[in-house]
């Protein structure tokens, strides 16, 4: 079933469209694997156009309700839920590849934000089309049943980092997850990451203070190990950090994208 798209799908784009999906950014990264030729027809069907979200701005906004999904293109956002007295737990960072907004293929209002760390490019994909995608094309539905279980499996480490971990160890642990899937991602040069997270973003994070977290920046910059700041993350000697802190590349496998 759904070996070919509707025929009006193979129609081309108006000039002032997006971009055909043969010329998507994620194509030749190389921590991403492309669709293939078949599958592409079937999002150039189904997705929407694309969204541009600035800097600072939220794509998502916790207790909104959902009507479309996202891929990410181009640029890094941050996912985070909002507490009833203002308190905030940043959950997850997001990466060129990744799927966002799947609550809401299923009728829920969002339960967190979703705001664009850096000025960010994303596909979209309407909500009640989803469905239809997935029936035509079940190799998506094994894609996004993929994806929500790699999430799920940096969400458990980052439980783990966050419950048994020291402090350093919690700061360095989420410093190399962030330049494992920016090197993933094309998005690391020299070592470094050039993402603007915050001290106190980090704190939500980790659950530290924002006094611990600067404490630990800077010891962990005076050991040689991590010198982050508000603009970048640099790790010159990526393999002795990794050693220090028990990482598994491995929990990281090459994603597959819609």
């Amino acid at each position: 079933m759904g070996d070919a798209p509707p025929a009006s799908a193979s129609a081309p784009l108006p000039a002032h469209g997006p971009p055909p999906c043969r010329e998507c950014p994620l194509r030749s990264l190389p921590g991403l694997i492309a669709p293939g030729s078949t599958q592409r027809e079937w999002i150039e069907h189904y997705r929407a156009g694309e969204r541009q979200v600035a800097k600072g701005d939220d794509l998502l906004r916790q207790g909104a309700p959902g009507d479309r999904l996202f891929t990410v293109l181009e640029g890094v956002l941050i996912r985070a839920r909002l507490l009833e007295d203002g308190r905030r737990q940043v959950v997850n960072v997001m990466f060129p590849g990744d799927l966002i907004g799947l609550q809401a293929a299923f009728d829920g209002e969002m339960s967190h934000s979703v705001t664009a760390l850096t000025d960010s490019r994303l596909c979209l994909f309407p909500r009640d089309r989803f469905m239809d995608l997935v029936t035509a094309q079940p190799r998506f539905a094994y894609d996004v049943i993929w994806l929500s279980a790699r999430e799920e499996d940096a969400l458990e480490q980052h439980l783990v980092a966050v419950g048994q971990r020291p402090a350093r160890e919690r700061v360095a642990y989420l410093a190399l997850w962030l330049m494992e899937r920016g090197m993933q991602t094309g998005l690391v040069r020299a070592h470094e990451l050039h993402v603007p997270i915050t001290q106190s973003q980090v704190a939500d994070m980790l659950g530290l203070s924002l006094v611990h977290t600067n404490r630990t920046f800077q010891t962990l910059r005076k050991a040689g190990l991590i010198d982050w700041n508000v603009h970048r993350i640099h790790i010159p000697d990526l393999d002795r950090v990794r050693d220090w802190i028990g990482f598994d590349r491995a929990g990281l496998p090459a994603r597959p994208y819609i």
